[in-house]
């Protein structure tokens, strides 16, 4: 990031950001890595990362690359810019796959041949300061270089072609006559680098060959051939470098670019725009986005359903009902309310630090059935497929993998944190031990009373005054009121019982819920935040890059 920044500061005087545009394209391509296609995200970081290192080398030296097929005079061209023999032509032509250039003010060049990847030996310098004439003059801070032939048979002559259509700032192209609508050159080259049309230029050459009352009619056929490959605003020229026609105009062109000082950056924006169209194109146009919490709270009510919550939370109610109630009944009911089960102990769930005691069976963690796992399947996918509604099909694809790719473990750990949960059932509270206190004092009061009648009955004295109490006695009253006030407070433990109950299951949901959201975060919902989160990194930065009008020529 550095060496980018460093590259930018060269641009400030040029009044662009173009530094801020090559960071949004590398950070566009490395929250998209893993989720586009790797070609499309390659190109994006290969194109940001040429585009810094072109910033970083000169930027008084303007790279103009001369293509061209076998035959076109592409190399008689070049000299003839030059002005020097330095390419060998027709049977002449090397077999070497290097470039050679001719580079008009030598200071400052050095590293950017380095970067070219120009041997030493394939380099000439015209220091213009030598030079006397004007043209020389004009082409001050031009690297010129003649490629190899781009349909050469040598794989090596037409790789170099490729990498250094890559790295210049101006391509020029040249077309013969016999082979201008060859598919080779406007099928690989032209009509692919139709976003480049402001950093070319097509050359016509041998056009002394054409009878002129036909020239104009070819040079037509050829605009019509690049309209059609969407080179609309790309010059032709007419030329013929054996006999210097045309050639003038033709450096004139390529003196006025250069001197506007546009080229190198029109060049990168270009470069920059048609990475990012292609990765735009990959993503999709929807708008950046993330999960709305009441749809992740919709998917934790869902799978908690799926889950047996609701179902557990009812037999927590019933359980606590069941538990409570029988310690608060009077005794004499309590145990007819053993003889059924404990729900809780039905589900087989844990009842708390008292389990085993209560339930009197050890605690087993129930398996989800294949209906819940169907379900949860189903309800995780449905999330899937509202948050990569309208994205990119990559994009669509990544939040599926993401959501689905735990499945299975949030179904384990599902069963394992909800089985494990400890519901709070096996501790009652200190009022109902009170009240199963009071009950047996109640009923050994009603026992006394009854046996203390009977004995009083026995004996004819259970109407003596000494043991009357306002006017009943005293053993009937313990009696009577021992009975009496055990039903009674039976009956109003009943309200408290289910008010308990209530608090109970309402606790219980919430810890059991608690746990589904804490594993449905971890396991779905983060992993889709996390391609939402990119999707929409990589859709601002593109914004960034693409919104940007083209600066070029």
């Amino acid at each position: 990031m550095t060496s980018l920044l460093e590259g930018a500061r060269q641009l400030v005087t040029r009044g662009t950001d173009i530094g801020a545009r090559i960071e949004g394209l590398e950070q566009a391509a490395a929250s998209a890595r893993g989720r586009l296609d790797d070609d499309v995200v390659d190109v994006a970081s290969t194109t940001s990362a040429r585009a810094a290192g072109r910033l970083r080398l000169s930027a008084q030296h303007t790279v103009v690359a001369i293509a061209g097929a076998t035959g076109s005079g592409k190399s008689s061209t070049f000299n003839a810019l030059t002005g020097l023999e330095l390419s060998s032509t027709g049977v002449r032509r090397p077999t070497t796959s290097w470039a050679t250039a001719c580079v008009w003010g030598s200071a400052g060049a050095a590293d950017l041949l380095e970067w070219l990847g120009i041997p030493p030996r394939h380099q000439t310098m015209r220091d213009s300061m030598l030079d006397v004439g004007k043209a020389d003059r004009d082409l001050e801070g031009v690297v010129l270089m003649d490629l190899p032939d781009h349909d050469s048979t040598e794989v090596s002559h037409h790789l170099e072609v490729d990498r250094l259509v890559l790295l210049a700032d101006l391509l020029v192209w040249v077309l013969d006559p016999q082979k201008y609508a060859d598919a080779a050159i406007h099928d690989r080259y032209l009509a692919p680098l139709r976003s480049h049309a402001g950093v070319m230029v097509v050359v016509l050459n041998h056009i002394d060959t054409i009878p002129a009352d036909r020239r104009q009619s070819m040079v037509d056929d050829v605009r019509r051939l690049l309209d059609l490959d969407g080179l609309q605003s790309v010059p032709i020229y007419a030329v013929s470098a054996r006999h210097d026609i045309g050639i003038d105009e033709l450096r004139a062109e390529i003196a006025s670019r250069v001197a506007a000082k546009k080229l190198t950056v029109g060049r990168i924006e270009a470069d920059l725009r048609a990475a990012a169209e292609a990765m735009d194109v990959a993503t999709g146009s929807a708008a950046p986005r993330e999960l709305p919490a009441a749809r992740v709270a919709e998917l934790d009510a869902a799978i908690a359903d799926a889950a047996g919550v609701p179902v557990v939370v009812d037999a927590v109610e019933r359980s606590t009902r069941h538990r409570a109630g029988r310690a608060t009944t009077w005794p004499v009911l309590a145990p007819f309310s053993r003889l059924g089960p404990d729900p809780l102990a039905k589900l087989g769930l844990d009842l708390g630090d008292s389990a085993a005691e209560l339930s009197g069976t050890a605690r087993a963690t129930p398996r989800a059935a294949a209906v819940q796992r169907a379900r949860l399947d189903a309800e995780v996918r449905a999330l899937a497929d509202d948050a990569s509604d309208g994205l990119g099909a990559p994009w669509v694809a990544a939040v599926h993998r993401a959501s689905t790719a735990r499945l299975p473990e949030l179904g384990d750990r599902l069963d394992r944190d909800l089985g494990a949960a400890d519901l709070g059932v096996g501790r009652l509270p200190g009022w109902v031990a009170a009240v199963r206190v009071l009950q047996w004092l109640l009923l050994l009061a009603a026992v006394a009373g009854a046996v203390w009648t009977g004995v009083l009955a026995v004996g004819g004295t259970l109407t003596d005054e000494a043991d009357l109490v306002a006017g009943v006695p005293l053993p009937v009253l313990l009696l009577v009121g021992g009975l009496v006030l055990g039903v009674l407070l039976a009956v109003l433990c009943r309200f408290r019982v289910a008010t308990l109950a209530r608090d109970r299951a309402g606790d219980a949901d919430e810890r059991l819920r608690d746990a589904v959201h804490a594993a449905v975060d971890e396991l779905v919902v983060t992993p889709v935040a996390t391609e939402l989160t990119a999707y929409s990194q990589v859709r601002t930065h593109l914004t960034a890059v693409l919104d940007h009008p083209e600066k070029t020529t």
